[in-house]
């Protein structure tokens, strides 16, 4: 496993610094991807998009964070570096991402409902689905932020009975209740506000769409929602069968699951992570299986971990770590 480097960028210094340009320094560029509608057994759709390889090589499931999909920049950097060691790659885009009307991507919801940090129905569905096509083909995944929560969470469910052989996540809030809180504070707020707008809107379509299924739901308060929490107790929570933010938390947070994890699991997370705060690590540790292996930096925001002397020639140590790891995967 790679050591990692002694200190951040000096042009992109502090956990802010690193996640803003973790976020805008990076090309979403970098691969091209073939995309599969997979149906659902519920009758919606779900998006993946693949990234060949050699015949029979691993393939990696990559989950990408909130509001995220398989054009970020993250997802894109760490699939070049997964092709690169010759590992093949599916990015699983949670419902209602990767739908962009601009780019002609268009699948509007057929269900009454988006995504969560908790949902590991469709994880399971695609990890099925990839394992029956190929059973000889070694099945591995990762995933960022809140994809990560979901991908350890499906992992402790799983058990011994996995069929992903190896699996690593970057960044992930473990406790969501804390997370959320520290969204509340300082500058994180910009970055709370940012996804807020995008799964707003996303709600009031979900509700537009289906007004008989939805009219428990309040959309006034979805719409002047200020905080994650309050958008999480007004629309994730009703929509997806909680009783509020606080049961759908408690119900979904991976810290809950990481004892139960039995395949090899690399934990990257930063200690300076603006979406989560430094103690949720040290239960993390706890709480964690002998599979389990929580790799903590000092810096590197949120998924970001950039360093190089130079911004033109900036080198980003999750994805190198990540790579690397995976290709030398233990038994």
């Amino acid at each position: 496993m790679s050591i990692p480097p002694a200190r951040p960028a000096w042009w992109a210094r502090g956990p802010h610094g690193q996640t803003i340009w973790g976020r805008y320094g990076r090309s979403r560029h970098l691969v091209s991807f073939e995309r599969e509608i997979l149906p659902t057994p519920d009758g919606d759709d779900l998006v993946l998009d693949h990234l060949g390889g050699p015949a029979g090589s691993p393939r990696v499931i990559v989950l990408h964070g909130l509001e995220g999909s398989s054009q970020a920049v993250y997802v894109q950097g760490l699939a070049r570096g997964l092709q690169r060691a010759g590992m093949r790659v599916t990015v699983l885009n949670f419902r209602s991402c990767a739908r962009d009307p601009a780019n002609g991507d268009l699948l509007p919801p057929r269900r009454p409902r988006l995504y969560h940090s908790g949902d590991t129905r469709d994880l399971d569905l695609v990890v099925q689905t990839l394992a029956a096509r190929e059973p000889r083909a070694p099945l591995l995944a990762v995933g960022f932020s809140l994809g990560g929560n979901v991908l350890l969470k499906w992992l402790g469910e799983q058990g011994a009975r996995s069929a992903v052989e190896a699996a690593a996540t970057v960044s992930v809030p473990f406790d969501l209740a804390a997370s959320s809180r520290h969204l509340e504070r300082g500058f994180a707020r910009i970055y709370a506000s940012h996804v807020l707008k995008t799964l707003k809107r996303k709600a009031a379509d979900v509700l537009a769409r289906f007004p008989r299924e939805t009219e428990h739901i309040n959309g006034d308060r979805i719409r002047f929602a200020q905080t994650i929490y309050a958008f999480d107790d007004y629309a994730t929570a009703p929509l997806h069968g909680f009783r509020s933010a606080s049961d759908y938390y408690l119900k979904s947070s991976s810290l809950r699951f990481l004892s139960t994890i039995e395949v090899p699991t690399l934990c990257l997370n930063a200690e300076d992570d603006p979406f989560s705060p430094a103690e949720t690590l040290r239960s993390a540790r706890e709480a964690a299986s002998e599979d389990v292996k929580l790799k903590v930096s000092p810096w590197g925001g949120h998924a970001a971990f950039v360093t190089g002397r130079w911004p033109w020639r900036a080198r980003y140590w999750a994805d190198e770590l990540i790579a690397s790891w995976l290709a030398t995967r233990p038994a």
